[in-house]
């Protein structure tokens, strides 16, 4: 009798620290992983707001380049700096906040960060969905976007329960990034190859700076799960770097190429836009085969972020549950008329108040690693975590505050700095932070009983 050799499930981990020995990933891993992240339909979209006058910024291509690569740069390097815990300790993002925030304190991150994964994943599946609609030719709404929407997510749950290392090694680096690459240089190639209309700088100062905390606010979306794979990193300075790079260059180069599309081929709409160009349905075919990544990425450490709350319960079955909330999501979404419709301004309005929430949450994180020089233990993430922080959600509320505050103040006729909100919200929030540390304010509620 042949025996057939049982197919083992990769690891799961959940809320332990990775071993080293299971700590696999280079820095080009991570390059090729946060490049392939930075890339997507909704990072055409979101630089298609900063050019779109109808329900967008209206900002020249000039002025939309300058405020890409700015963004592009702060907001990468937050990023990686936000993983050098998880790239030290082997930990995931929504533990390795316990040591900031105290055990019970990260679960109110790690419930905002489940609700903005689930709206990502949505979000996501949705635009698949609609391009992939738009390549057989169906209608935006029509029975074959819906179901292309629930084949999307369960697709992306896939790939989520093979988890980061084989999705790395065995999906992005052997296929999916390369395409996304070639398909996305051909897109570049036809579009600007039709004469720029670059522009002056003809908006004000309090507009470009709205402009920097939209870029801001795509690498910001990521920080609250990037431990769930550079807890994977064999050395951090390896994982900050290719964080860095892969995601700045990504992020540039996709929120330039939608705003361009939206300047030069006159549309509104960045699927169709595709379409329109030579080779256009194969382009789009290809970036398609990469989107997915996305989507495995916001399932995954949705499934993550929920084992802080119940680490008894095994990440499959969140994967599931996660991409079925997703998949009806989705398509309501979709409903709603898609990139075209209401969607478009529910994304933008989603983004910035991303930054508004997880922005000042990392001044914290960079205040609490700058005032302990990074002198963690592991107890810290476990078994010796305090139950509660209170001057970390401080330092949190008061950044908080500034990004809503220079936020709402011009369209009200408040008092208000042309600095944007990303910045000073997350200088606000190390300030305060730091200078409660150092006073020596109390660190933590102790443990009752």
């Amino acid at each position: 009798m042949v025996r057939v050799p049982k197919v083992r499930a990769p690891p799961e981990w959940g809320v332990d620290p990775v071993p080293q020995a299971a700590r696999l990933l280079r820095g080009f891993d991570f390059f090729v992983l946060w490049f392939s992240l930075g890339v997507g339909l909704l990072v055409l979209a979101a630089g298609a707001l900063l050019t779109r006058t109808d329900i967008g910024f209206g900002l020249s291509l000039a002025e939309a380049a300058l405020v890409i690569a700015l963004g592009s740069i702060i907001g990468s390097v937050m990023l990686a700096a936000a993983g050098e815990i998880g790239s030290r300790f082997g930990v995931p993002s929504m533990v390795a906040l316990r040591a900031v925030l105290g055990r019970h304190g990260s679960y109110v991150p790690t419930a905002l960060n489940v609700l903005q994964l689930v709206g990502w994943t949505s979000f996501e599946i949705m635009v698949m969905g609609e391009a992939a609609a738009s390549l057989l030719g169906q209608a935006q709404g029509s029975p074959a976007n819906y179901a292309l929407v629930a084949a999307f997510g369960g697709f992306c749950a896939l790939l989520a329960l093979g988890g980061p290392i084989v999705v790395v090694r065995q999906w992005l680096e052997k296929f999916a990034v390369w395409l996304v690459i070639g398909s996305s240089a051909w897109i570049t190639y036809l579009v600007f190859t039709r004469g720029v209309a670059w522009g002056g700088l003809q908006s004000g100062a309090a507009t470009l700076l709205l402009g920097v905390d939209l870029v801001i606010a795509m690498p910001i979306s990521w920080w609250p799960l990037i431990s769930d794979y550079n807890r994977f990193s064999q050395r951090p300075a390896g994982a900050f770097t290719g964080t860095t790079v892969g995601y700045a260059l990504a992020n540039t180069w996709f929120f330039l190429l939608g705003a361009a599309m939206i300047v030069i081929l006159g549309t509104t709409n960045v699927i169709s836009s595709i379409l329109t160009l030579t080779l256009g349905v194969v382009a789009l075919f290809l970036i398609l085969v990469d989107e997915t990544d996305n989507g495995f990425a916001n399932v995954y450490s949705t499934a993550v972020s929920l084992q802080n709350f119940f680490p008894q319960i095994r990440q499959r079955t969140f994967v599931v549950l996660v991409t079925v909330v997703a998949i009806l999501v989705g398509g309501w979404l979709t409903l709603l008329g898609g990139l075209e419709g209401a969607a478009a301004l529910a994304y933008e309005g989603f983004l910035l108040l991303i930054g508004a929430a997880f922005v000042p949450l990392l001044g914290v994180l960079v205040s609490d690693f700058l005032v302990r020089r990074g002198a963690y233990s592991i107890g810290e993430f476990y078994e010796r975590a305090a139950t509660l922080r209170p001057r970390a959600f401080v330092g949190w509320a008061a950044g908080a505050l500034v990004y809503f505050y220079l936020l709402v103040a011009p369209g009200l006729g408040w008092p208000s700095v042309t600095l944007g909100s990303s910045l000073p919200a997350f200088a606000t929030a190390v300030a305060v932070h730091y200078a409660l540390s150092r006073a020596g304010a109390p660190a933590r509620v102790p443990e009752t009983g």
